[in-house]
């Protein structure tokens, strides 16, 4: 019988089949290495990302922990003789607050870290003089942040990353003063108007009596309520600039509560958690401290003939003495201020001393901004110290001059937005 495909024409299907198959073959042992190499590319590529994804959160953090050490220590430099003992510790305290390797430890901050100069690109080391330094530098490296991926691929194990801030003291652009204005002394102009840094200024609490002074109620929104001055005593007004103009109130409506609130001194039982009283509510009058013009009781020495209890407001402070200074009734600081602050009802006192209420809820309530008012407007701010708390409605009251609320050694310090060219000084971040 005859052969039907005696060429081989019809076994050509079977053939190709066939040599695909051994195609096919010879193309896997090629493609393997090649999706190989393709994974090992990959694999280096993503922990590439993660590794360095890794060391952009370790550098964030610690230049985070930077930052908030330069503006803390920054805040000190207010030129005294420890200002940059201060300044180190404050900004240790602030830098080391924050977290770094994905907030699992303590930035590390050391005293070495933080360096002072007085200009920005000046030279800066941790024994700077005080009374010169401006600027507050803090530097620190964190080693050995683990790299995950990468090592496999042949690089290092683990890597370093470093950061550094500096921040300084300039003028804010708005203020929180209170509501009290400072009218310049015989013309006096900047920065001090005419008053002598520890001079006592007078100011009536009823401006409706006719007495004369040298302070007065000035709403800082512009207004005449004395409602609206009773709530920028107790809750402020932030919204304070040079040029603008206050309004004049009449008589007050019980803003005597909110004054007197910051001497820890209360009707029946007052609340300190909503009326916080300062550190201290110990009062000084001509009757406990006898100390001529200026008589700084801010931080001098009290004069011969002063009462036994007798210490300046920063040693009161320390000791969180009270209006009684460490007594327990309004008779008692009645006793040495020579006040009667029985016909205002006023019965009950923060507790003094370590572990009482001045500590447990001081705040600082007396050193207060206090804008400096002519012809209706605010010209730039004072920083005054209140002395008395208010007896009675017609009652005066004194506050002491510390000096221009912008000066490099003010104790006026606030928080706020910097770029003013007048007023209290806030630390902003430079570099």
């Amino acid at each position: 019988m005859a052969e039907r495909d005696p060429e081989g024409i019809f076994d050509f299907p079977y053939r190709g089949v066939h040599m695909l198959n051994r195609t096919l073959e010879k193309s896997r042992g090629v493609i393997l290495p090649l999706v190989g190499l393709a994974i090992f590319v990959l694999l280096g590529f993503a922990g590439l990302v993660i590794d360095l994804g890794g060391l952009f959160v370790a550098k964030t953090e610690l230049q985070s922990a930077l930052d908030s050490c330069a503006l803390a220590a920054a805040n000190e430099l207010d030129g005294t003789a420890d200002a940059t003992t201060r300044a180190t510790n404050a900004g240790l305290t602030a830098g080391n607050a924050n977290k770094v390797k994905y907030q699992a430890a303590s930035a590390g901050v050391v005293g070495g870290d933080v360096t002072f100069s007085d200009t920005l690109a000046g030279a800066y080391s941790t024994g700077f003089a005080p009374a010169n330094a401006r600027y507050a530098q803090c530097t620190h490296s964190s080693p050995a942040i683990a790299a995950y991926f990468i090592q496999f691929v042949g690089a290092t194990s683990s890597n370093s990353v470093a950061a550094l801030a500096i921040a300084t003291r300039s003028h804010s652009q708005t203020n929180c003063p209170l509501p009290i204005g400072l009218l310049p002394k015989g013309g006096g102009g900047a920065p001090n108007y005419g008053w002598l840094v520890g001079e006592w200024v007078t100011m009536v609490y009823d401006p409706t009596s006719g007495t004369p002074s040298e302070m007065g109620w000035y709403n800082l929104d512009g207004t005449n309520s004395a409602n609206n001055t009773k709530d920028e005593i107790l809750n402020g007004y932030c919204g304070s600039k040079v040029g603008d103009s206050v309004g004049t109130p009449g008589a007050k409506v019980a803003v005597n509560d909110e004054w007197n609130g910051r001497f820890g001194i209360y009707k029946n039982n007052g609340d300190v958690t909503v009326w916080r009283p300062d550190r201290t509510g110990y009062v000084y009058t001509s009757t406990n401290w006898k100390n001529v013009v200026p008589q700084n009781a801010f931080s001098g020495t009290p004069a011969f003939g002063s009462h036994t209890t007798a210490a300046n407001f920063k040693t009161k402070r320390l000791a969180f003495a009270n209006y009684a200074d460490t007594g327990t009734t309004v008779k008692a600081g009645d006793d040495i201020t020579g006040l009667n602050m029985k016909p205002g009802g006023f019965k009950t006192l923060a507790t003094p001393g370590t572990g009482g209420e001045h500590q447990q809820w001081g705040e600082n309530k007396r050193v207060i901004l206090t804008p400096v008012v002519s012809g209706g407007k605010i010209v730039d701010y004072a920083c005054m110290l209140m002395l008395q708390p208010v007896s009675n409605s017609t009652a005066s009251v004194q506050l002491e001059y510390l000096g221009n609320g912008g000066a490099i050694d003010s104790p006026c310090t606030q928080n706020g937005l910097a770029g003013g060219t007048v007023g209290p000084l806030v630390p902003t971040l430079v570099r």
